[in-house]
C-alpha cells in the first residue's frame, strides 16, 4: 500500500503544471545603448546615443508578464562631436548640471504568443514624464553562448516631441519630433 502510495504521489507531482517564477535580468551595459535620432534644418536625420544605461528586467515567461526599469546617464552623451555633445547637455536641451539622469518605468507590457510586442511606461527627461508606448521591434530570450546564462536582448522604438520636454529650442527648424530607438540586452541574476 505505501508503495502504491508513492508512486500514486510521484504521479500527481509529474502531472501538477510548473509554474514559472518572474526572473530577474540586468542590463548589459557593453550591450545596451539608447539612442536617438532628428532632422536638422531639413538637410540630414541626426543620430546620437547614450553611451551609459543600467536597469532591470523581470520576465515572467509563463504568465506573459514583464516590467522595464532603465536609467539613461545623459551625461554619456555621444553624439561624435565634443562641442556638440557640450551644446546637447547646456540648459536648452539636456540640462544635466540639473537633470544628470533620464529613465523609462513601464507601466504595461502587451504579449503576442510568448514575445513582447509593445511596453507602455513613463519617460521622465528634464524632471518631466510623459507616457510613451515603445515598440517592440525585435526580441530573443536564450542561453548566452558565452556567458552560459540565460539573457534577453530587444530593441524597441518610440517617437516623442522635444518641446513636452522642455527641449523646443530651434524648432521647428530642428526637428520637434525625436525618435528613440533602445538596444538591449540583459543577463538573468
Amino acid at each position: 500500500m505505501k508503495k502504491q502510495l508513492a508512486i500514486l504521489t510521484l504521479a500527481l507531482a509529474a502531472a501538477a503544471p510548473s509554474f514559472a517564477a518572474p526572473e530577474t535580468f540586468t542590463l548589459d551595459g557593453n550591450h545596451t545603448f539608447p539612442r536617438f535620432s532628428y532632422t536638422h534644418l531639413g538637410y540630414s536625420l541626426q543620430m546620437s546615443r547614450f553611451d551609459k544605461a543600467t536597469g532591470t528586467v523581470v520576465l515572467d515567461k509563463a504568465a506573459k508578464t514583464a516590467s522595464v526599469d532603465i536609467v539613461i546617464d545623459t551625461k554619456s552623451i555621444s553624439t561624435g562631436s565634443t562641442t556638440f555633445n557640450e551644446h546637447i547637455q547646456g540648459e536648452d536641451f539636456l540640462d544635466t548640471a540639473k537633470y544628470p539622469t533620464a529613465t523609462f518605468k513601464s507601466t504595461k507590457v502587451v504579449f503576442e504568443g510568448d514575445k513582447p510586442v509593445s511596453i507602455e511606461g513613463k519617460l521622465t527627461l528634464k524632471g518631466i514624464t510623459k507616457p510613451v508606448t515603445l515598440k517592440v521591434t525585435s526580441f530573443q530570450a536564450m542561453p548566452h553562448p558565452m556567458m552560459k546564462k540565460d539573457a534577453i536582448g530587444a530593441n524597441a522604438t518610440t517617437t516623442v516631441k522635444r518641446t513636452d520636454f522642455n527641449m523646443g529650442k530651434y524648432a521647428p527648424h530642428v526637428g520637434d519630433d525625436v525618435t528613440i530607438d533602445i538596444a538591449l540586452e540583459a543577463v538573468k541574476q
